[in-house]
């Protein structure tokens, strides 16, 4: 489907191409890597009015923002401008869906409490939203079997659902978006994918850019949003950053066509891991005992989200590596850590059909310690990554807040 979708844009891309090689190469913003975040800014920038150059070191973006689950979750978000980047990354999503569909869906997201502590949690969860004026409802027991025919009784005490939240398809969605920039804005935006750059210097005014093939670019503004790409531009600061990288593994299921599963399903590991809930009162009492420790060795939190066609997206797992040694979390799916999940997930759901047609690794940058690594390099260029697994969730609403900070 990626690929078709690709292939879809190949005229446009061509076009873009073929105009570039014709014109000065300049703009006011050059964002390096297509990504949600880098592909965010440059939406952004360019619904304010800013000429912007968009590069992309691949065919078409290919890491954490194809591999994730495709859920656009504010509720898991913490208060405060992280849950505001998401309000605004879902607004944004809904206007340009009404406009172009992107693939997105909004079936909502729903948090089942499998036991005592994960109940009070969802309670207190819910407590805040209404505080916060943001939608969401308990649900009964009964009422969530009503929901669900495949979620199991006995693990299910009660859920909190989110009416408001949405649905992507990961693999397509970002490029669904590019065709759409490519087509709104023509004159203005300049999508460059297999480009590679490979350097960033100031000049007078502005900042230069040169890629693999030894092509100089210019811009007023140069951000780089280059997800768990180290090696490529300033090695040295990402080695002697506190960037680490996590590791997931992720699998599909065939498609199921009996099986209705509506929205993101989000379980107990999730409620015990998610940063909203580490805001709730009784965050620190909870019983992690009650889980195998292997579960929470490997960072697994089980998570269901129904594709298009009927399969069914389940996982993650994480593993960390910093940023100077990523190379040792290899490129292996472990079966140990996937049966894990299996087992936790086959405890939640009875599905008619466990067999899976695809299993993956995904990467994403973090920071320890921080929220985000966000660097002005020096006047006129940033680097901004290490967002976690809040890029499709609130990446749309962090890039409009930072362009806005950038042309200010």
């Amino acid at each position: 489907m990626m690929w078709s979708i690709f292939a879809e844009n190949l005229p446009l891309v061509k076009k873009h191409l073929q105009s570039f090689t014709s014109m000065l190469k300049q703009a006011d913003l050059l964002v390096v890597g297509a990504g949600i975040l880098g592909t965010g800014h440059a939406l952004q920038a360019l619904r304010s009015g800013y000429s912007v150059i968009l590069s992309e070191k691949d065919n078409a973006p290919q890491e954490a923002t194809v591999r994730n689950f495709g859920q656009a979750v504010i509720s898991g978000l913490s208060r405060g401008k992280w849950k505001q980047y998401g309000l605004d990354s879902l607004a944004l999503y809904q206007e340009i869906q009404a406009e172009f569909d992107l693939g997105i869906r909004n079936n909502g997201s729903y948090y089942i409490a499998s036991n005592a502590d994960e109940l009070q949690l969802i309670e207190e969860l819910y407590a805040i939203n209404v505080q916060d004026n943001y939608r969401c409802q308990l649900l009964n027991k009964a009422e969530c079997l009503q929901r669900f025919a495949t979620l199991r009784p006995e693990y299910c005490l009660a859920a909190l659902y989110f009416p408001l939240e949405l649905s992507i398809e990961p693999r397509t969605m970002i490029h669904r978006l590019l065709i759409y920039l490519q087509k709104k804005y023509p004159d203005t935006f300049q999508y460059l994918p297999n480009t590679s750059i490979c350097a960033c210097t100031p000049v007078n005014g502005g900042a230069m850019a040169e890629t693999a093939k030894g092509e100089k670019l210019k811009a007023s503004k140069i951000i780089i949003c280059s997800g768990s790409e180290f090696r490529l531009l300033y090695p040295e600061i990402f080695r002697n950053s506190n960037l680490v990288v996590s590791k997931l593994q992720m699998m599909q299921t065939y498609p199921l066509p009996g099986v209705h599963l509506p929205g993101n399903i989000l379980t107990g590991l999730s409620i015990r891991r998610y940063e909203s809930f580490q805001q709730c009162p009784s965050w620190a009492k909870k019983d992690d005992a009650v889980y195998d420790p292997k579960l929470l060795d490997y960072g697994i939190h089980i998570l269901f989200k129904q594709a298009l066609d009927g399969s069914i997206i389940i996982g993650d797992s994480h593993e960390y590596a910093p940023a100077s040694a990523v190379d040792q979390l290899g490129f292996d799916v472990h079966t140990e850590i996937n049966e894990l999940m299996l087992n936790e997930a086959q405890r939640i759901l009875q599905l008619p059909d466990w067999r899976m047609q695809k299993y993956w690794n995904g990467f994403y940058s973090q920071v320890k310690g921080a929220d985000m690594f966000h660097l002005q390099v020096d006047e006129n260029i940033q680097i901004l990554t290490g967002i976690g697994g809040k890029g499709m969730t609130s990446g749309l609403g962090l890039a409009g807040h930072n362009i806005t900070q950038t042309f200010a």
